[in-house]
């Protein structure tokens, strides 16, 4: 019995299909693309911009003490300077810095075996690792997936996953990448809300990770 108000088989006359679809920018970093689509009554649309990127990882931190490892650094999509967990990219086993739609349909909703979503689940907490302590110093032996999520559903294609890390101690300075600048700061959990309610935690899937936290450690 489906545990859902929706019945999924129904959602093929929502599908739209792909027309034509041209790289405005593909390199390294991102995969930039304008796209016509057709809709499910065959009328056309175009253009509709997305783009790849590479899959990241988020991690709540709790230090010994209970309260958490945050980070400040400047964001040049709203040129401000913001307060948020640690978090950082994904480096792929296959060495691709992003999933190419024209290879084999490589996506997270496509036909992946069991196999795959166990590697890229490793992949995605060596990854945590990695860079909770590279921005922070520090490090953790007690890791909870929360959830893995789209970045933005609309118009990327990229995935976050996103963990907690509860008994983080610190171990070394930071080992920052040279287009980095992080200051470290430890917050109350009192004080995360308050950044939160007036605005000034200002990542969205941050923001979330949060209360997917809080609602995980309500159920142990």
């Amino acid at each position: 019995m489906n545990k859902f108000p929706f019945n999924k088989e129904n959602d093929k006359n929502l599908l739209w299909e792909e027309v034509k679809t041209e790289h405005i920018i593909k390199n390294e970093w991102i995969d930039f693309r304008q796209s016509a689509f057709r809709f499910p009554d065959g009328t056309e649309f175009e253009p509709y911009y997305s783009y790849s990127r590479r899959d990241y990882v988020v991690i709540v931190p709790f230090d010994e003490d209970g309260n958490l490892i945050c980070v400040r650094q400047y964001r040049q999509g709203i040129r401000q300077v913001t307060t948020e967990f640690p978090a950082g990219g994904i480096e792929r086993s296959d060495g691709k810095e992003y999933r190419d739609f024209s290879q084999n349909g490589d996506n997270i909703n496509c036909s992946i075996d069991e196999e795959q979503m166990v590697s890229a689940a490793e992949e995605a907490l060596d990854a945590a690792r990695r860079e909770l302590t590279e921005e922070t110093g520090y490090e953790s032996d007690d890791w909870t997936h929360l959830i893995t999520i789209p970045s933005n559903a609309t118009i990327a294609d990229n995935y976050a996953y996103v963990f907690m890390a509860r008994g983080c101690k610190k171990v070394s300075g930071q080992q920052l990448d040279d287009t980095e600048f992080l200051n470290v700061y430890s917050i109350k959990q009192e004080e995360l809300d308050e950044l939160i309610n007036c605005g000034e935690f200002q990542q969205a899937v941050h923001v979330m990770a949060w209360f997917m936290a809080l609602r995980t450690l309500e159920q142990k």
